[in-house]
């Protein structure tokens, strides 16, 4: 059936697979993620900056509200810099864990993470990545162009980037400073962005321990109608 189109469109044609095909690779893939963790023990061995790039490749292709693609990811391996959010980033954590700024519902939360404002990390590894929502857009003349879904949007873009990462034999953590408004100025960002998540990323340390967690089974994330 023909149909008509006012913007251009083209052929999708997604490869299907026989029923236990399908199964079998969502299995591999499911099981695949499950063993990925959340790492705060880093080797500063180096990590090759095409690695990087192809996670970010990864995220782009991530869906976002009117395909505005709101996110700009923000790559940084001069050791500089790296000490500078690493100082910036430990001014703010040592106001929430010994200024008083994390409530005592937030910190028991936290405890079995046995999470510090310690992030050496951030200078361990070879690169951080700062991901920025793009909160509008700009075009050439300076008016602004609004985007829509911009927290849906990146958080999936997010996913994706660490779905890539574990992909690649690389670890990373979602490190959310708060406030992040230091990202902004060392990252020489613009007003229309706003720091999203810090990801360190690298190899996980030989010697790296991880929480001993449960994830919540089926039973508790699957709804029925």
């Amino acid at each position: 059936m023909a149909r008509e189109h006012s913007h251009p469109f083209i052929p999708y044609r997604p490869t299907r697979y026989p029923e236990a095909e399908m199964v079998e690779r969502g299995r591999r893939f499911y099981e695949h993620m499950d063993r990925r963790r959340s790492v705060r023990f880093f080797s500063d061995e180096p990590v090759p900056r095409e690695c990087v790039e192809l996670a970010i490749r990864a995220a782009n292709t991530a869906p976002s509200g009117a395909h505005q693609q709101p996110w700009k990811f923000i790559v940084v391996g001069d050791p500089e810099t790296r000490k500078r959010i690493r100082e910036a980033a430990e001014i703010e954590e040592r106001q929430n864990y010994e200024g008083g700024r994390l409530t005592a519902e937030w910190r028991e939360a936290l405890a079995h993470l046995e999470t510090t404002s310690d992030k050496g990390y951030l200078e361990t590894v070879p690169w951080l990545v700062v991901c920025f929502a793009e909160k509008y857009g700009v075009r050439p003349d300076g008016t602004r162009v609004k985007h829509y879904y911009v927290n849906e949007s990146v958080g999936i873009a997010c996913g994706f980037f660490i779905a890539a990462l574990h992909e690649m034999g690389l670890s990373t953590l979602t490190h959310t400073p708060n406030p992040m408004a230091f990202l902004t100025e060392i990252c020489g960002r613009p007003g229309s962005e706003r720091p999203y998540i810090l990801f360190p990323v690298g190899y996980a340390a030989h010697d790296a321990e991880v929480p001993d967690l449960t994830r919540k089974p089926l039973s508790q994330v699957l709804g029925e109608e």
